[in-house]
């Protein structure tokens, strides 16, 4: 647990509302979301992705994510497993396919291993989980991938212990991260990644050693654009790297390949190595390079919201409907009408764009 004081703090979220939520179906008709019983915007995206945040809570402070002194939801605001598990399964009749569970840090909700047995119960799709790595073991991730685990990807920012240190605040060390992605490997995970958040000036100079990871372990090292997702809202233009920047310093050692996707909502640009190293390289580029327009993901916040984009600045609230029992219909409505309102694309690099209220471990990666 890093014993971090503020872990233990909370915030006061708006309370269960005491009126009843409408669920009334009369008019779905005349809603073109109504019309349809799968997860299409208005755009004619298919959404088939689902990522749910379990928890606001993190053992980590990154500095690109989180403050020293943040705050978290009162447990009694946050979803319950079988709330959880009860929207995976309506999800799923409505066109989900994937299953992603974020955090804040996953690993830190005392019945992870339920909800990942109990999503497996309840449904076919595949299940991942994204995690900094400081918590896994090789006996726990070998009772996460028997309740239906299938996938793991970890983050880790660099590999220098100081540099780790300044970026994650925390007395977890990268040795850690690297011990927990040996195991996933030995364990079978099936395509088991590592994402990095490069910063100018904080920890660009690790690119050659962490791209060198995926040669090593023969794993996937995923290279992210550094977005306006902090809780500060204190992101500096100034020490972003472009992904095309990334590549470009890769390849003075390791000449890369471009790889055809066959899935046109992936995230990640994938390249091979030139000279046939095992492990790919890829880049996900949401700043200067968006890939809106083939997103399939919807998000579920640890409290109960849609969010049909990491940058909504709206949400729709499913919790209340999930505590006044209303109909698997009335949840999937809303499900519905979340996607449908998903706006075209984030608009970063737009004058008019506003940054979340919520900062990213509040909305799920």
């Amino acid at each position: 647990m890093e014993g971090i004081n503020s872990m233990t703090r909370t915030i006061a979220l708006p309370t269960l509302s005491r009126e009843r939520p409408d669920t009334s179906h009369a008019c779905a008709s005349s809603r073109p979301w109504g019309m349809q019983r799968r997860l299409i915007d208005s755009h004619g995206r298919v959404i088939r992705d689902l990522r749910i945040s379990i928890t606001d809570r993190c053992n980590f402070r990154c500095t690109y994510c989180m403050s020293t002194d943040c705050e978290f939801a009162e447990t009694a605001t946050l979803l319950t497993p079988r709330e959880f598990v009860r929207v995976a399964r309506i999800a799923e009749t409505l066109g989900i396919r994937k299953i992603r569970l974020t955090g804040g840090e996953p690993t830190l909700h005392p019945q992870l291993e339920q909800i990942i047995a109990e999503i497996r119960q309840a449904t076919t799709v595949e299940i991942a989980l994204i995690t900094n790595g400081s918590r896994l073991t090789r006996d726990s991730l070998a009772r996460l991938q028997e309740a239906g685990l299938s996938r793991v990807t970890m983050s880790l920012d660099a590999l220098d212990e100081e540099r780790f240190a300044t970026i994650t605040r925390s007395t977890t060390t990268p040795q850690r991260v690297i011990a927990a992605i040996e195991d996933c490997i030995s364990l079978g995970f099936s395509e088991t990644k590592v994402n990095a958040v490069l910063i100018r000036g904080v920890n660009d100079g690790e690119t050659l050693a962490l791209a060198n990871l995926a040669r090593r372990y023969a794993i996937d090292v995923r290279f992210i654009e550094y977005m306006p997702l902090d809780a500060a809202h204190a992101w500096d233009a100034s020490k972003f790297v472009s992904a095309a920047e990334t590549r470009r310093h890769i390849e003075t050692s390791y000449p890369l390949l471009a790889l055809d996707s066959c899935d046109p909502s992936a995230t990640a640009s994938l390249f091979a190595f030139a000279d046939g190293a095992a492990g790919r390289i890829g880049f996900i580029a949401p700043v200067s390079s968006p890939f809106c327009g083939a997103c399939s993901r919807l998000r579920l916040t640890a409290d109960g919201k849609l969010r049909p984009c990491l940058f909504s600045t709206d949400e729709w609230d499913v919790r209340d409907l999930l505590r006044w029992n209303a109909s698997d219909a009335s949840i999937a409505d809303r499900l519905l009408e979340a996607t449908w309102n998903k706006q075209s694309s984030h608009g970063i690099s737009g004058t008019d764009f506003v940054q979340p209220r919520r900062g990213m471990s509040a909305i799920g990666g």
